[in-house]
This record gives structure tokens, sequence and C-alpha cells, in this order.
């Protein structure tokens, strides 16, 4: 009898998690839940760095999320951030070069993607906001919800 429950237990609790592990998390594939990060690590005589890691943190909560470059020197960093994030801090990071940028953009416009261009360029940080869409359509080829 015992046995019998402890089966009956777990196959209802293997039926749980498949159903949640089945469940997409459409949220976070949503334009309107993420705000990305991108640009281009140079060294001081503007060479590409390619390799290296850059951390974006979200200042609020403290959660970093990792990116490092390519052979070109690009890196991109997908966020989490949805419509209520606006206006947060985000700290960029490329080994000891720091900077701060804030979170801007159109919350009805739910079909472009979302973020800002920051590059780092010997030891300092340049942020390109108005850059973000073509370094992002050069790149990736895609600047919008399809």
């Amino acid at each position: 009898m015992a046995r019998r429950l402890v089966l009956a237990g777990l196959l209802t609790s293997l039926a749980v998690a498949a159903l949640v592990l089945a469940t997409p998390a459409a949220a976070e594939h949503e334009i309107y839940y993420r705000f990305s990060v991108l640009g281009y690590v140079k060294d001081s005589h503007g060479k590409p760095v390619a390799n290296a890691r850059v951390d974006v943190v979200r200042d609020k909560t403290g959660f970093s999320y990792l990116g490092e470059t390519d052979e070109e020197g690009f890196y991109f960093v997908r966020t989490r951030l949805g419509d209520e994030s606006r206006g947060e801090a985000l700290t960029v990071r490329q080994g000891t070069t720091v900077h701060r940028i804030t979170v801007a953009f159109d919350p009805a416009n739910q079909t472009d993607e979302r973020g800002t261009r920051v590059d780092f360029e010997g030891a300092r940080a340049v942020e390109r906001a108005a850059w973000f869409r073509s370094t992002l359509l050069n790149v990736i080829g895609v600047t919008t919800r399809h």
C-alpha cells in the first residue's frame, strides 16, 4: 500500500513537472519583455578585442547578464526587462571600465527591438543609443518582431 502511494505521488509529480516544462515562457521571447545592450570592444589602438567579457548589471536587483565578444570585438547581451523597467539604471562593465545607462524605450511600441549600443574604446565607454537599430540590422539582420 505504501509503495502504491509513493508511486502515485511520483507519477503526479512527474505529470506536474511535464506540464510546467511544456508550458511556453512566451513573455521572455516577446519584445516587450527584453532590452538588449550591444556594441564593440576595442583596445586603445582601435583594434577589436576578441573573447572579452561584458557584464550588464540590473542595478535594482544586482542581477548580472553576461556576454562575450566575437573575433570582431562585437558583443550582444539580452536582458529580461519589461515595460515597468523603463527608467531603471543598468551598469555595463568590460574589465575595469564601467558605464551606467538608463533604460529608455517607448512602451507603446511593441514591434521594434529595444536596446542601446555601448562601445568600449580602450579605457572609456561611449553610449551610442541612436546607433542601436542600425547595428542590430547590420549584425543580426532583424530590428522588428515578425
